[in-house]
């Protein structure tokens, strides 16, 4: 018995897979309005939020500086080419790929006054 399965199919399955791809890359997390933020929160509030801090630094006047990576991004191009043999049961699959480009990581820097009040706010 042969079992092929459809080229529509097939494209139906492949496009499923790039929306489940798609889906899990997006979102659904309100942009914070870090300006509406200075003067009234606090690092203890930001600790709790957020975590605590990647990176902290106690300044001689006495605020504190942390940094937050908040994610980390590729910039660039990206080639792959594969081929394969497929058929009875059995398969065989050659892949190679090349990339070129940058990463990043997105950080998110709060400065606190001495009394752990917001100061100013940086993304970098």
């Amino acid at each position: 018995m042969n079992s092929k399965l459809p080229v529509s199919t097939l494209v139906l399955a492949l496009l499923l897979m790039l929306g489940f791809v798609f889906a899990g890359c997006s979102s659904s997390k309100p942009k914070v309005d870090w300006n509406s933020r200075v003067g009234n929160y606090t690092y203890d509030q930001a600790v709790q939020e957020l975590g605590p801090p990647d990176k902290t630094a106690k300044l001689t006047d006495g605020t504190t500086v942390a940094e937050w990576v908040t994610g980390h991004h590729s910039s660039g191009t990206g080639l792959s080419i594969g081929t394969g043999v497929f058929g009875g049961g059995g398969g065989v699959g050659v892949s190679q790929g090349i990339s070129s480009g940058n990463s990043y990581d997105s950080v998110l820097k709060l400065t606190f006054t001495v009394d752990g009040k917001l100061a100013s706010w940086a993304k970098k």
